[in-house]
């Protein structure tokens, strides 16, 4: 991730500002360049966006949908909030694009997925807690408890889903590997993007667009993250 070559970089020039100064400023000024330029937001934008533009967003079709899966993030379990408020963004982003194709499709049944991890619920489970809550009947919803990630849940849910039509509900930025995952199984969903970082990358700018910010620096974080998730997949394809 862009922060952690920032702080060994800052660590680096530290520790060697007496023994080599050369070295250390040269270390110190490439920190302070990434951090500028992750965290300028024309730069971020533009990283993201070309992942988030990859598959348009989902409008109705005339098919009859099967399936609308809804692959997991997180959540954290808790009797003191209802199961809308203890989805982290990610997840609740997914499940009212979710919702919204229920309604649009009222005959598919919904599969929701995700591992519990260190929660003593899995993000499976809590996703259909919500939906429930929203208003879908829970005959109409599947539960897959066990994948860990993105490429077990391609492995666990294309049997079931070959064949049919079905649409795949993650993050924008997520879709292009998800959707990748779901290819090597010999399925082919309909994307359902969701949870866009860049809303418009041509909309008129105000002068503090222009300003580093904390929240450009995660979004570079998170593009970065899912460009190495797509490096890795490409290499394992090569290899096997």
């Amino acid at each position: 991730m862009p922060i952690n070559i920032v702080i060994i970089l800052l660590i680096t020039g530290l520790i060697f500002k007496r023994r080599k100064a050369r070295f250390s400023s040269f270390n110190i000024k490439s920190a302070a360049i990434i951090l500028f330029v992750c965290a300028f937001a024309p730069i971020s934008d533009r990283l993201m966006y070309s992942l988030e533009s990859s598959y348009p967003v989902y409008i109705q079709s005339t098919k009859q949908v099967d399936y609308i899966v809804v692959l997991g993030c997180n959540h954290t379990s808790t009797t003191l909030l209802p199961a809308t408020s203890e989805l982290a963004t990610c997840s609740l982003q997914r499940t009212v694009e979710a919702f919204r194709l229920y309604k649009l499709h009222p005959e598919a049944r919904v599969i929701t997925s995700g591992y519990a991890f260190s929660d003593e619920v899995s993000n499976a489970s809590k996703v259909k807690e919500a939906l429930v809550l929203m208003g879908i009947p829970e005959q109409k919803i599947i539960q897959e408890n066990f994948a860990k990630d993105t490429e077990e849940e391609a492995q666990l849910i294309s049997p079931r889903i070959q064949g049919t039509t079905s649409i795949l509900v993650t993050n924008a930025n997520h879709m292009p590997r998800a959707i990748s995952y779901f290819l090597s199984q010999h399925v082919q969903p309909i994307a359902a993007p969701t949870g866009y970082w860049v809303k418009d990358i041509n909309s008129s700018k105000h002068w503090g667009y222009y300003v580093p910010s904390s929240k450009k620096l995660e979004q570079t974080s998170i593009a970065w993250y899912e460009y190495l998730g797509l490096t890795v997949q490409w290499i394992k394809a090569l290899i096997v």
